[in-house]
């Protein structure tokens, strides 16, 4: 029987010592999540603390001018829909250009000096969540208008005040949004990549930290917040689908009290 010729040989040997550099990578990865490395640690408590940060913003910017939005039906909302798509379509390295134009030394934010902090983030995150938080506010609102809305108006309620009453009662459909995002927000890497500069131990998040590590082939460390950022994701999706289930559990039971 013929042996395996020395390329055939290098070959197979190569494959295997691949194979081993990324089970040793991966056990690495496991260990340091699970001791939780404190480099690991860092990262991870800045980019939840960016996130719900931006989140907290933009929702509490967001969800009134949706709501508000939501019980609006005249000519302008003709001209306003349109242009609130096509930010929902905004490519977040564009917003993180606007705002890093923004917060330039020769831009009108300059002299706040937040390029390259922790509040640039939140700043670029804010900007790009807000057309979400909008957008889906003012759906649930809407929804809710078409079946309550005319007779809150015949109880004398005006726009806000029926705009406030139907978020309200559309309260559950309201923390998915919450949800949906601070879970676009942790995701994220454009934006906060641009004007947070990705500085150790200042501005580098899990995104942004994966991205690097991946580069200089410290797979352990990306691995390990790979599997964080998973995890996190995961959860956000589990609460995500019980919010779901649980709103349509009760569904019946408040409309049989509504009636």
């Amino acid at each position: 029987m013929r042996s395996k010729s020395p390329v055939v040989r290098s070959n197979t040997q190569t494959k295997e010592s691949r194979v081993n550099e990324w089970w040793d990578s991966l056990k690495t990865a496991f260990e340091l999540v699970w001791l939780w490395d404190e480099t690991l640690s860092e990262i991870v408590r800045r980019s939840l603390m960016v996130s719900l940060s931006a989140t907290v913003l933009a929702c509490s910017l967001g969800m009134g001018v949706g709501a508000w939005l939501g019980v609006h039906r005249s000519r302008l909302m003709l001209a306003i829909l349109p242009v609130l798509n096509t930010l929902l379509a905004l490519p977040s390295v564009v917003v993180g250009l606007v705002v890093y134009l923004l917060l330039s030394r020769t831009g009108p934010l300059g002299h706040l000096g937040w390029l390259f902090t922790f509040q640039a983030m939140v700043l670029a995150q804010t900007v790009l969540l807000l057309p979400l938080v909008i957008a889906l506010t003012r759906q649930w609102v809407n929804q809710a208008d078409q079946d309550f809305g005319e007779q809150l108006a015949s109880w004398g309620a005006g726009p806000w005040v029926r705009s406030w009453l139907l978020a309200w009662e559309v309260r559950w459909s309201l923390l998915t949004v919450i949800i949906t995002a601070f879970g676009r927000a942790v995701s994220e890497v454009g934006a906060v990549m641009i004007v947070g500069g990705n500085v150790d131990g200042f501005t580098r998040v899990m995104t942004t930290a994966i991205a690097l590590e991946t580069s200089k082939g410290d797979l352990p460390l990306a691995l390990g917040l790979g599997l964080v950022l998973l995890t996190v994701v995961l959860a956000l999706h589990l609460s995500l689908s019980w919010l779901i289930r649980h709103k349509a559990l009760n569904a019946p039971i408040v409309a049989g009290a509504a009636s």
